[in-house]
């Protein structure tokens, strides 16, 4: 497995992550025990968790700190901050909000430290001075070694940086955020700032909730029991379009066209691109992880083959 600085910190890890969203909830904890077994043995060293993952919140975090026992200290933990554990959507950065949060994540986990701390959603109530001040005194503490963001705009990250430098704070040094072949809105102003910025890029959803497998086809009903055929969260409007189910074509003839799957193409490309440090990939079987960590040595794409996917995903023919 690749190893990969995360942005300009000296922190390494896997370039395939395993992504904990479905541990506690759509999967029994034995079941999730197993994936991550099978991915410490695989080489994946990341972990992404939260608070909020579980049936009622919580269990995906119990899961993971149970599961790791005594290797966590080969691996990293990224786990959030922000969200209400009632599903409601509300969100809270406050000081007091995230320093209750992290020790009760630290409790969950079964761990001293968290390897990255990151923001969940935006706060817009809480000025990004108070959450920055109270992450650099739990960095500072032990309990975080590096700080994140996730889902938040371009502009929002660039107001955290030049806090952070001005005022002498930990600054964000990675952010997540949906971003693959078939959801590219990240290129126009978020990507030139990570660049801008050297902050790096930990995508979720890289396989697009499943219509990068291969497993969904124009003119075709999408598979029984599927994610997009459940229509989870409105995914399967979203996703399960013409538009869509033709990028997806093209992309698999040409991946197909030089001996690969589209599959190892969703991957292959995001790795492709120095400023990504890790995939997270979500897996309910053994078999879909294998298959992502094994997507991840098997092609880096050249330039005039990004500019051909680049051609594709505009809708020119490649």
């Amino acid at each position: 497995m690749e190893m990969r600085n995360v942005g300009k910190s000296g922190l390494k890890v896997s370039a395939v992550g395993l992504g904990c969203n479905n541990f506690g909830w759509t999967m029994p904890a034995d079941e999730s025990e197993q994936i991550i077994h099978k991915a410490l043995d695989l080489g994946v060293t990341l972990f992404d968790t939260a608070p909020v993952y579980g049936e009622r919140g919580g269990e995906s975090e119990e899961i993971l700190g149970r599961a790791l026992g005594a290797r966590r200290e080969n691996v990293a933990i990224v786990t959030k901050f922000g969200m209400s554990m009632d599903r409601t959507g509300r969100t809270n950065t406050s000081r007091s909000g995230i320093l209750l949060e992290v020790e009760n994540s630290l409790r969950r986990l079964n761990t001293d430290y968290i390897d990255i701390y990151m923001l969940h959603w935006p706060d817009w109530s809480t000025p990004m001075e108070e959450t920055l001040r109270a992450l650099d005194d739990i960095v500072t503490s032990g309990k975080a070694r590096y700080i994140g963001c996730s889902n938040i705009p371009a502009w929002r990250l660039v107001e955290a940086k030049w806090i952070s430098k001005t005022d002498r704070l930990h600054s964000f040094i990675v952010t997540q955020n949906e971003y693959s072949l078939a959801q590219r809105a990240l290129d126009k102003d978020l990507i030139p700032t990570l660049q801008a910025y050297d902050v790096a890029l930990m995508p979720y959803s890289p396989l697009a909730n499943g219509l990068l497998t291969g497993k969904y086809r124009l003119g075709q009903a999408a598979p029984d029991g599927s994610r997009l055929a459940k229509n989870l969260w409105g995914l399967g409007n979203r996703l399960l379009t013409e538009e869509k189910l033709t990028l997806a074509e093209n992309l698999a003839t040409f991946a197909e066209s030089r001996g690969h799957t589209l599959l190892e193409l969703a991957i292959s490309w995001q790795l492709s691109n120095p400023l990504i440090c890790s995939v997270i990939g979500g897996a309910t079987k053994i078999a879909q992880l294998e298959t992502n960590v094994a997507a991840a040595d098997v092609w880096r794409l050249t330039a005039e083959e990004m500019a051909e996917v680049d051609k594709i995903c505009k809708g020119g023919k490649g």
